[in-house]
Parts: C-alpha cells; structure tokens; sequence
C-alpha cells in the first residue's frame, strides 16, 4: 500500500487537512476550527491539526496508517518560538513520521507560483501580503495583527463597523443601515450589549461581522460601502508597497494573486482590490486561478517524502 503525505493550512478561523498518496492524488480532506501559532496557544493548535487529521485518515479508512510527512502552513508560524512549539507538539502527538512547519505564506507561495516570482494577498480573518521576487528574494508586508495591524482583515473590517456602529448610535454618525444588521448578527436588542460582546470577542468573531458589512454594502449603504473601499486601499497599498520592495517599480509586470476568506473569486472586496490595483499597481497581472495553500503545503511534504526515501 502506498505511504501517505498530509498538506494543512491552518488559520485563525479554520484547519483545511488534506491527505494525498505519494503521487500527490488527494485522497480524503476535512476541516477543522482554527489552528493559527499564537503565543500560548501551540498546543491547542496542534491538537486541532492532529483531531482534524485523524477525521481526514478516517473518511479514507486509512485511520491507522501514519502519513510519511505532513507540512503544516500556519498562520503566525512566521516566528520561530511558536513555529517550533507547535512543531514539537505535532511530534509528540506522532501525527506523521516527518513534521514540518512553515508559515501560512509559504505554503501558499507555493501552490501560487510555484518556485517563481510573484506577490500574494492574503485577507481572511487577519491579512499580510507575501512575495518573491525574479531572483528568489522573499518580502513581507502587514501581518503584523489586529492589535496594531491587518488592515483590510476580516477582523479590520468587524472591528471598524463595531465603532461606526457605535457612533451612529450616539448620533455622531448619520444613521446607517450597519446599525440593525449588526445588532441582528449579533443577536442584540439594543447597542447597550455592544460593550459586553466587544470585551469577549476574539478575532474569529470579529471576522464574522464583515460578511454582515459586504452584506449591507450590496444594498447600497454608503457607509458599509466607503468601509469596504476604505479596506481595498488598505489590502492595495500592501501589493504596491511590495511590489516596489520586490520588483524595484509597481508599474513593472508582477504576477498577482488573492487569497482568504475575503478574497474568494467574485467576492465584494476582491472586485474593489481589483479595481484599485489597475491604477495603483499598474503592472499587476492578477491571476484568476484560487490559491489552495493546502495544496501547495501538499506539494511541499512530497518534496520532503522523496528526500527522505
């Protein structure tokens, strides 16, 4: 029987797991809550990674195999304590014979351009932006977490309608249809609860809220609308900021490609990035194909299974 490899993406909302053969033919895949390298929480992200792997291995009825490698790409694996936690927390849980752990970016550079040049968007539940450049350079730009960054995030966007939310309710604000529609998502009579769920909400649950700001913007509230063009500028000036790191001049000829939760194909904000970044990315060739970082992470646990064998 052939040996097994395992691909993971692991963010702050969910664990993408999928199980290939050795050739890289996907076999079984399943999803699991968040499993992003916070301080404090390795081994709570690598106990979900190891349950959602173990549900992969069963919808396949290959429960009691133990994958030759598994690469896990998680978010906040760019620094090296929480990347090493967590790796060593994988080895402990014997999830596969090899373990690798390498950041959210890398997995997903790769299965995007492969070992090629090119920039890569990320806006989910937090964003940042990665690239490579024509001589293999690697650049970062955001990333840095809500706290003090993400702009254009899932998270970003929840926590700006909280506080536009906040204001129309004191009447600083010209009243916006974001006021109801939150306090419904939010399953709140009134903007008194607005505090208490602030105080308890994680970034997770902040992310949530901006499905309900792209939902409110599609009825042509101006304010939903101007915070949705407000984060396309945001996510944008990541692209170019990069693009002129990497690439010397954003007018020069970058591939480009999105990815996260707020970046799927047709989505609201992609078409607003997309607009935007024709004329503050000029050279930007955005490409249409999603970006599948379990994938990537797949192609890279088969590149360390053959090194190996």
């Amino acid at each position: 029987m052939s040996f097994l490899i395992v691909g993971v993406d692991g963010g702050g909302t969910k664990t993408k797991v999928v199980v290939a053969d050795e050739q890289g033919r996907e076999l079984a895949s399943a999803t699991g809550g968040g499993s992003a390298a916070r301080p404090g929480q390795t081994t709570q992200a690598a106990e979900m990674i190891a349950q959602t792997v173990k549900e992969a291995l069963a919808s396949c009825e290959r429960e009691d195999d133990v994958p030759r490698v598994l690469c896990a790409g998680l978010a906040g694996a760019g620094r090296e304590p929480e990347r090493q936690a967590v790796r060593e927390a994988l080895v402990r849980l014997e999830v596969a014979d090899h373990v690798i752990v390498e950041p959210d970016a890398t997995v997903a550079l790769v299965d995007a351009f492969g070992d090629g040049p090119g920039i890569l968007l990320v806006s989910g539940t937090g964003s940042a932006c990665f690239g490579r450049s024509h001589t293999g350079t690697f650049g970062r730009c955001g990333g840095w977490g809500l706290n003090i960054g993400d702009e254009g995030s899932g998270a970003w966007v929840g926590r700006k309608a909280l506080s536009i939310v906040a204001a129309a309710a004191d009447g600083r604000e010209p009243e916006t249809a974001l006021l109801p529609a939150v306090l419904t998502a939010l399953e709140l009579e009134s903007s008194d609860g607005l505090v208490v769920w602030a105080a308890h909400a994680d970034p997770a649950a902040l992310a949530k809220l901006a499905g309900t700001v792209i939902t409110v913007a599609a009825t042509g509230d101006l304010r939903a609308n101007s915070l949705l063009a407000l984060a396309a500028e945001e996510l944008v000036t990541h692209v170019r900021a990069l693009a002129r790191q990497l690439f010397a001049d954003e007018r020069a000829s970058i591939p480009v490609a999105l990815a996260g939760g707020l970046m799927e194909r047709g989505s609201f904000l992609r078409k607003l990035v997309e607009v935007r970044l024709k004329s503050a990315v000029p050279g930007a060739e955005v490409r249409s194909e999603p970006v599948i970082p379990a994938r990537g992470a797949v192609r890279m646990a088969m590149q360390a299974a053959k090194k190996r064998s």
